[in-house]
C-alpha cells in the first residue's frame, strides 16, 4: 500500500512492490505470447536450397547432384511448390557431413567457454546466444548453461524464468550438493544442436549456499562445483557455453573455473572500459586468495575481448578502442559487433540475427550485422580447434582460418 511520507511523497511498501512484481510478470507473459505467436514457443528458421549451398560453401548444382545419392536429407517443397526447404535439423546433417574434418576429433572433449562482464548492457547474453547458435551452424553440438538468476538467456530460448523454470531445471541442486552431475537439468531447445540448463530467480540462493557450504564443509571448494558438475557431460558435447551474471559473483567464479576460455563483450566507451578494468583486478585478487595461496593454479586456453555494441556515430569510440587495443593487445578479436536496428529488432522479439528468417529492413544493414557475428563465431571456433589439437596431441587436426562467413543470408 502507498502512503505519503513527511515530504508529501508516496512511500512504497513491500506489499506494493510484490503487487508491482505480479503486474510485471503478467505483462511479460502477454508480451511473450504476442511475440512468440501462434504457439507461444520459438521455432528455428528453415533454409532454402540456395541458402544451404552457401552454408556448405558449394555450388547449388553440386548440392542437387549430391541429393541424388539419397544419403542426406532432401528437405521438402514449400506449400506452393516453388522451392525446396530444409529444417535446421536437416541442414545440420549436411553441415556435419561437409565439415566432418573440422569437428571434434576422437579423444577430445567439450570446450567450455564463459561469457562474462562486470556490468549489464554490454551484449553479454546476446553474445552467448549467438555464439551457441553460430557454432551449431558449423556442425557442433552445444550445451548452454544460464547461471544468471535474471534468466535473460533462458528468455531468449522462449522460456520465462519466473513462470516456466523450476529449480530442477537450474544449477541450484548442483550448488546445494543434491546432485553431482548437471545432467539432471539438461533440456532440449527449439534450436537443433543446442541443449539448455535454464536459470530462474531461485538461483540467487547460490550466493548464500556456496559460502555456507564452504564454512560447514572443510574440504569443500565452492569455486569448483560447476567444474566438477559438467565433467560427466563433456563427452556428449563439442562446446559448453556459460552465460554469467553481470557481476563477479560466486556463480561467475564457478563458471570461469569450469572454463577453457573466456569471452568478454566490451563496448568501446569509457564507462565500460573502466568497469572491465575493475573486473579483471577483482578477479585477480580473488583467484590469488582462492588458488595461489593454496598452491593451486588455473590456466585458460584463450581469453577473447569482443568489441560489442559499436556505435559508428560515437566520436569517442575510436579513442576508447585504442585504449582497449593497448590494454588487451592480441586478446582483442579483429571483429566488431555493430549496434544496429537489426540487433535491436531481434532482441525485442526475443531473438538474435540467427533467428531472423526474413528481415524487413535494409538488407545491407542486416548483412553487416550477420557477417560480424559469423566472423566472431569463426574466430572462436579456431580457438576451439586449437584446444582440441592439444587434447589429442595432434598438430595435424585440420584448421580453417577465420573468414567472413559465407553460410546463409536471410532477409534479402
Amino acid at each position: 500500500m502507498e502512503q505519503l511520507n513527511i515530504d508529501g511523497q508516496k512511500s512504497i511498501s513491500l506489499g506494493a512492490i510484490a503487487h508491482q512484481a505480479g503486474r510485471a510478470t503478467d505483462m511479460m507473459t502477454q508480451v511473450r505470447s504476442a511475440m512468440l505467436s501462434p504457439t507461444s514457443r520459438k521455432t528455428a528458421p528453415t533454409f532454402n536450397l540456395s541458402q544451404l549451398a552457401l552454408m556448405l560453401d558449394v555450388e547449388k548444382s553440386t548440392l542437387t547432384h549430391r541429393m541424388n545419392k539419397g544419403d542426406l536429407p532432401s528437405g521438402k517443397l514449400n506449400p506452393s511448390g516453388t522451392r525446396r526447404e530444409f529444417t535446421l535439423a536437416e541442414a545440420r546433417v549436411w553441415i556435419r557431413e561437409y565439415r566432418k574434418d573440422r569437428l571434434r576429433p576422437a579423444g577430445a572433449e567439450a570446450i567450455t567457454i564463459s561469457v562474462g562482464n562486470f556490468k549489464g548492457g554490454v551484449g553479454k547474453t546476446t553474445t552467448a546466444m549467438t555464439l551457441a547458435q553460430g557454432l551449431t551452424l558449423l556442425g557442433h553440438k552445444v550445451l548452454v548453461i544460464d547461471t544468471d538468476p535474471q534468466g535473460s538467456l533462458t528468455t531468449l530460448f522462449g522460456k520465462l524464468p519466473d513462470a516456466e523454470v523450476t529449480e530442477q531445471d537450474t544449477i541450484l541442486p548442483l550448488i546445494l550438493g543434491n546432485e553431482d552431475s548437471i545432467r539432471y537439468a539438461i533440456r532440449p531447445t527449439y534450436w537443433d544442436g543446442i541443449d539448455l540448463v535454464a536459470a530462474a530467480p531461485a538461483l540467487f540462493g547460490a550466493e548464500f549456499a556456496l559460502p555456507s557450504r564452504q564454512t560447514q564443509e572443510p574440504e569443500f571448494e565452492f569455486w569448483n562445483v560447476l567444474h566438477y558438475g559438467v565433467d560427466d557431460v563433456r563427452p556428449d558435447y563439442d562446446v559448453i557455453v556459460i552465460d554469467t551474471p553481470p557481476s563477479l559473483s560466486y556463480t561467475t567464479i564457478n563458471a570461469f573455473m569450469a572454463s577453457n576460455g573466456i569471452v568478454m563483450p566490451l563496448p568501446p566507451n569509457a564507462l565500460d572500459f573502466a568497469s572491465a578494468a575493475q573486473f579483471w583486478s577483482i578477479f585477480s585478487d580473488l583467484t590469488d586468495e582462492l588458488l595461489t595461496r593454496r598452491g593451486l593454479d588455473k590456466e585458460f586456453d584463450f581469453l577473447h575481448i569482443l568489441l560489442s555494441r559499436v556505435d559508428s556515430s560515437d566520436v569517442t569510440a575510436n579513442i576508447v578502442r585504442q585504449w582497449i587495443q593497448t590494454t588487451y593487445a592480441e586478446k582483442v578479436l579483429p571483429v566488431e559487433i555493430p549496434k544496429t536496428a537489426v540487433t535491436a529488432t531481434a532482441s525485442a522479439e526475443f531473438g538474435t540475427v540467427y533467428d531472423v528468417e526474413r528481415y524487413d529492413g535494409n538488407a545491407k544493414t542486416f548483412k553487416r550485422a550477420r557477417d560480424a557475428y559469423d566472423l566472431f563465431v569463426s574466430y572462436v571456433e579456431t580457438s576451439i580447434q586449437s584446444v582440441w589439437r592439444k587434447q589429442v596431441h595432434s598438430p595435424t587436426l585440420p584448421q580453417m582460418a577465420p573468414v567472413a562467413a559465407n553460410r546463409t543470408r536471410r532477409g534479402k
